[in-house]
C-alpha cells in the first residue's frame, strides 16, 4: 500500500518492490527510503564506475550508490570526521541498512602494516554478493585527486595481506561531504584500482526537487525519442 500510494510512475513502484524483496526492508524503512527519495537519487545520479571495477566485480554497479543519506546521525553541519567516524560505528545498523543488506561490518580504524608501518582504514566491511572486502574512507570535505592514492593503497594491502585465496579483489569506497564529477572523472581515468567516489549527507534531500530535475529528463528522453531519425 505504501509503494501504491506514494509512486508517481510505473518504474518507481519496481524499483522499491525489487529493493523490498533485495534489501527486506520494513515499512518503516521503506517510507524513509521514500522521505530520502532512493529513486530519484538512483535514476538522477547512478554509480560511476569505471572498467576495472567492473571487471572486477560485474554486478557492482547494483550495489553500491552515488550518494548515501545519513541524517540518522543528527550530525551538526559542522563536523569533524571523527564525529562522522564515530557516528557511524555507533548507528552502524542504520548505516548498514543504507549500504544494502549483503554488507558485513568486519572492523573500525583496521589495522594495516606495510613496510614496519602501521595505517588504518576508516571503515572495513564484507560484501557477500560480490565475495570481497569492501574498504570505506571518510572525508568531511570535498574531493580532491589526492586522496585517492590512499584509499588504492589501502586496496592494495588488503589484497596482499588480507584477502582469502577465495576471495575476489578488494573495492574500495571514498565518501566526501561533496565532489565535482568532472574532477572525479579526471582522477579516476587513469587508475587501475577498482574504487568509487560517493558523497554523504546529514538531511534528507529535497525530494521535490529531484522529482522535477527527473520529470525533465524523462521528458529529455521522450523528445529524443520522439525527433525524427535523419536520412
Amino acid at each position: 500500500m505504501i509503494i501504491l500510494g506514494q509512486s508517481k510512475r510505473p518504474e518507481e513502484e519496481e524499483f522499491y518492490l525489487r529493493r523490498c524483496i533485495d534489501e527486506q526492508w520494513s515499512s518503516r524503512e521503506l517510507e524513509r527510503q521514500y522521505r530520502s527519495a532512493a529513486f530519484e537519487r538512483a535514476m538522477l545520479s547512478p554509480p560511476k564506475l569505471l572498467l576495472p571495477a567492473t571487471l572486477a566485480h560485474p554486478n557492482a554497479s547494483a550495489v553500491f550508490k552515488d550518494s548515501y543519506v545519513v541524517e540518522f546521525l543528527s550530525l551538526p553541519s559542522h563536523h569533524s570526521e571523527a564525529d562522522l567516524h564515530k557516528g557511524l560505528v555507533l548507528q552502524l545498523r542504520d548505516f548498514l541498512i543504507e549500504l544494502g543488506r549483503d554488507f558485513c561490518f568486519v572492523g573500525s580504524e583496521y589495522p594495516v602494516q606495510v613496510g614496519g608501518r602501521d595505517f588504518a582504514i576508516d571503515l572495513l566491511f564484507f560484501h557477500r554478493g560480490l565475495n570481497c572486502l569492501v574498504a570505506i574512507e571518510l572525508k568531511v570535505d570535498r574531493f580532491e585527486p589526492e586522496h585517492l592514492g590512499k584509499l588504492n593503497f589501502y586496496l592494495e594491502a588488503l589484497d596482499r595481506d588480507s584477502r582469502k585465496s577465495h576471495e575476489n579483489p578488494a573495492i574500495g569506497l571514498l565518501l566526501c561531504a561533496s565532489k565535482d564529477d568532472e574532477v572525479v572523472e579526471y582522477a579516476l581515468s587513469r587508475s587501475l584500482s577498482p574504487a568509487l567516489i560517493a558523497e554523504y549527507t546529514t538531511q534528507l534531500p529535497d525530494k521535490q526537487l529531484l522529482q522535477e530535475k527527473l520529470h525533465e529528463l524523462y521528458q529529455l528522453t521522450l523528445d529524443c525519442q520522439s525527433q525524427p531519425e535523419e536520412n
